[in-house]
């Protein structure tokens, strides 16, 4: 709000904003208090069934290369000529199988892109790269 010290018939008009302010708060706070109320409007008896059996995930095979360029499959080691046909077997006995990438940090990259195209050609879809926080 300002004040004018000259003598002058100019009229100030300003618009007071916290009545306003006020009304939205208090709407504010019966939208939250009431919103949940609303969501769970309709009561159903939901029917009473057998447990069934859960759903075991198998775990994932590890595919892993150290920081001297050796692969190890499931912690076996494998020679970079054997890992496609290794990958193949594993599929052959469960299509949907799961695949994770470990290498070291110091190994090089060429080593990390044999096992990451060995594991395409074999087909598996499903793979993931592991790293360390």
């Amino acid at each position: 709000m300002s004040f004018s010290t000259q003598d002058s018939d100019e009229v100030l008009s300003e618009m007071n904003v916290t009545p306003l302010v006020d009304v939205m708060l208090v709407l504010l706070v019966v939208f939250i208090v009431t919103t949940p109320m609303m969501t769970n409007a309709i009561k159903i008896n939901l029917p009473k069934t057998d447990a069934v059996a859960t759903v075991q995930k198998k775990d994932p095979v590890v595919v892993s290369v150290d920081q001297d360029g050796k692969f190890y499959l499931a912690k076996t080691e494998v020679a970079p000529e054997l890992l496609e046909k290794s990958l193949l077997d594993v599929k052959a006995q469960d299509p949907e199988v799961r695949v994770q990438l470990q290498a070291d940090s110091g190994v090089n990259y060429g080593q990390v892109a044999k096992a990451m195209a060995s594991i395409e050609r074999s087909g598996i879809t499903k793979i993931s790269v592991m790293t360390a926080k």
